[in-house]
């Protein structure tokens, strides 16, 4: 894994107890049609769903699919923290949650676009 996306999160709930959630915030490393990946420091398995809400800052207006269900597909420790593999289940193309989610990769891959663009090109050498 090389770095989090830009600007990009994952809101999750996790239960502790009957009547105690929590609300997490987790870091996306990857982003595709078909689900991301996602590190945390809370513990799933394999085989777990989550709902998660993924949320773009933007300067004026946050881009939120909310309610998207995902299955836990593969976990990775690192440090303290695991990386997880998730898939995107039951996924119509043509709702709306699926319009949010291709509008979020968009912006996502002109943030990456421009990023590489200001980088300076691994091997080259300032001249002053």
């Amino acid at each position: 894994m090389n770095e989090a996306l830009p600007d990009l999160t994952a809101r999750f709930r996790v239960r502790h107890g009957l009547f105690r959630k929590e609300i997490v915030e987790a870091s996306l490393f990857e982003l595709d049609g078909y689900g991301c990946v996602m590190k945390t420091d809370k513990v799933f398995n394999p085989g777990d769903t989550l709902v998660l809400d993924l949320v773009m800052d933007m300067p004026f207006e946050e881009i939120r699919a909310e309610g998207v269900s995902g299955l836990v597909t593969e976990r990775r420790k690192h440090c303290s923290n695991f990386f997880y593999s998730i898939d995107f289940v039951e996924f119509d193309p043509n709702s709306p949650l699926s319009e949010k989610l291709t509008r979020i990769r968009e912006v996502l891959s002109r943030k990456l676009t421009l990023k590489s663009r200001r980088s300076p090109i691994s091997g080259f050498r300032q001249m002053a």
